[in-house]
């Protein structure tokens, strides 16, 4: 793949083909948009095309040695840095560092990619803002991240930035189209809300089915059963969604005009009950204060109090 393959990122396209073009290369650059909608793609293949061993007008043939070795993973001059355990920590800041440290190898640039960078420690964050104060000639460092707002300022400030956006429905559906079922295409790409990426790495038909039965017990006065944080940031996004979908169907009366609508029973049905049954001001109140809710995960809440007060919203808030 090339980045003029890259589907429903037009914008941030051009601008990298731009920069190629004018040879005006920064040290270091954030692509900052929602998860799975293909920054990490974007970011290898201008990688390759950074390293391309053809004359290809500025962006990666897909052919050469060069681009083959970066595609598989195994070009000595591309180091791809991920959270351990949620977290980047000084070790991988270090691991950057030495391998910046060397000439490139064998292509034109030594290529650095840290996916979710905002997951940087305190102490990582400092480590690699040193890196970036006096960024090696030869060298692009690319910072990968769904909360920019979450990086130090300081870093924020040294980088070029590139926002990717949430693709359209038909985007969503041509990214999928051939990867998952046919019966499913026009569910998932809906259900991904502009973010192919997440229909592709997860089932989310099974994810729905478990959302449904953590609010029913939620419902019930049972005990939290969420089992990590990350469990928690998508049960809120679920949660989310079936309240935007029963806002709409308030507004409209059209379950075709839900994201939930080609999902079947459960999840649709009860978007359009509370659709029914709730003032579209309470609806909207409740989404409110569970969107807040969501954007306080990142402090660690504690489970329990969380579930708790979740419950008590949906339950008094809302007739169900």
């Amino acid at each position: 793949m090339s980045l003029a393959e890259i589907i429903g990122q037009e914008k941030a396209i051009e601008i990298l083909t731009g920069i190629l073009k004018r040879r005006r290369l920064a040290g270091s650059y954030i692509f900052s948009g929602e998860p799975g909608i293909g920054k990490k793609l974007t970011a290898v293949n201008f990688a390759k095309a950074l390293n391309c061993l053809k004359d290809t007008d500025f962006d990666a043939c897909d052919e050469c040695e060069s681009c083959l070795k970066i595609k598989s993973g195994n070009h000595p001059d591309l180091l791809l840095v991920s959270p351990q355990d949620r977290l980047i920590k000084i070790d991988e800041i270090r691991l950057i560092n030495d391998a910046l440290s060397f000439r490139p190898f064998e292509g034109r640039k030594k290529v650095v990619i840290v996916n979710d960078a905002d997951a940087m420690n305190i102490a990582a964050a400092n480590a690699f803002l040193k890196t970036l104060e006096e960024p090696p000639k030869d060298s692009v460092i690319i910072l990968i991240s769904s909360r920019p707002d979450r990086l130090p300022a300081t870093i924020r400030s040294r980088c070029s930035r590139v926002n990717f956006v949430t693709l359209s429905l038909e985007a969503c559906k041509q990214v999928l189209r051939g990867r998952v079922p046919d019966e499913a295409l026009e569910a998932l790409a809906r259900l991904s809300m502009g973010r192919p990426g997440l229909a592709l790495s997860s089932d989310l038909k099974e994810e729905i089915t478990w959302f449904g039965d953590l609010l029913k017990g939620m419902l019930n006065a049972e005990k939290d059963s969420w089992a990590s944080r990350e469990d928690m940031d998508k049960w809120f996004e679920y949660v989310l969604t079936m309240l935007r979908d029963a806002a709409v169907f308030r507004i409209t009366g059209e379950a075709s005009q839900m994201i939930n609508a080609d999902l079947g029973a459960d999840l649709g049905e009860y978007a359009c009950k509370l659709g029914k049954s709730n003032d579209l001001k309470v609806i909207i109140n409740i989404y409110k204060e569970l969107a807040f809710v969501k954007g306080l995960l990142m402090f660690n809440l504690n489970k329990s109090i969380t579930w708790n007060y979740t419950a008590s919203l949906l339950r008094k808030g809302l007739v169900v």
